[in-house]
């Protein structure tokens, strides 16, 4: 008879009867607002509105249990008759007065529902504006790297340019002071001149040196093979962090999927921990080979 009820105020609640009988049945007749949540809960989904079919022996919204309510309705009466002050009957006000009562609980839950999505999309919502401004900030740094590099080598190739005249100068002092020599008179000012600019000439070789072995070092070539077979090429610095070329690979050539690093040979798989380790650390300076895989 509980059965009964829950399902009719459903009914009268202005719910689909296929809906209401599957609500009852999937919360074990366990009352009106269980199966209330549960409408709340599965009114979205696609199979919502086939047609019920109850479990063996489950007889809720069949013919059998309109042939069966008569004898149950009998038997609720005579267990009213007997226990006296026993749950008797509903008027027509109370029934309605329930059922109102019961719309009410259902809108309060369904705005509760609707706050509870509004604030997870506010959250979903903050969490993408993070991740970008998390891309963006990446991007401005290897911008600003990039930029940096074209610095170092302008100023490695004015310096090359000094060095070369530098040269220049020092053969056009020692040839005068060897035409001063094979014409006399200037021996003892030529002994005294040539050893200053023999001392230039051996500094700047020195300095001219230093650069290529900075860069050694310093820098860090990766090639990046992507999965359609195609490559990519940049230079980093050789203490930033493996996550760098990661985001570099995101934002030129990943398509939004999801992807591991790995070197060839030897085989190495780069996990999430090795994300924050310097190249240099990692065995990756000067130049290596990184391959994209499909997680």
């Amino acid at each position: 008879m509980a059965e009964c009820t829950t399902l009719d105020s459903l009914l009268e609640m202005g719910f689909d009867r296929n809906r209401a009988e599957k609500a009852v049945a999937h919360t074990g007749n366990q009352g009106i607002e269980r199966a209330m949540d549960w409408l709340m809960e599965h009114e979205n989904d696609p199979d919502i509105d086939e047609p019920y079919v109850p479990p063996a022996g489950n007889t809720l919204g069949t013919t059998e249990e309109q042939s069966q309510s008569p004898t149950e309705t009998s038997e609720c009466t005579e267990f009213a008759e007997e226990g006296g002050d026993a749950k008797r009957p509903m008027t027509e006000e109370e029934r309605k007065e329930q059922v109102k009562r019961l719309e009410e609980l259902m809108k309060a839950r369904q705005e509760e529902r609707r706050e509870r999505e509004r604030k997870d999309e506010i959250e979903r919502e903050k969490q993408r504006r993070k991740q970008g401004q998390e891309l963006l900030q990446v991007k401005q740094k290897l911008q600003d790297d990039e930029m940096k590099k074209l610095a170092d080598q302008r100023r490695r190739e004015k310096m090359e340019d000094r060095l070369a005249k530098q040269r220049v100068k020092d053969k056009i002092a020692r040839d005068r002071e060897e035409r001063a020599r094979k014409f006399g008179g200037g021996s003892t000012s030529t002994g005294l001149s040539s050893p200053p600019s023999e001392a230039p000439l051996q500094s700047p070789l020195e300095n001219q040196g230093a650069p290529p072995a900075k860069k050694d070092y310093d820098d860090c070539r990766i090639q990046v093979r992507l999965l359609d077979g195609s490559t990519l090429s940049t230079v980093f610095k050789a203490q930033e962090p493996l996550a760098a070329v990661r985001v570099y690979v995101q934002m030129n050539g990943a398509n939004g999927q999801d992807f591991n690093l790995i070197t060839p040979y030897p085989r190495r798989v780069y996990t999430d921990l090795d994300m924050e380790k310097p190249l240099s650390e990692l065995g990756l300076v000067p130049s290596a080979v990184l391959v994209v895989t499909k997680k």
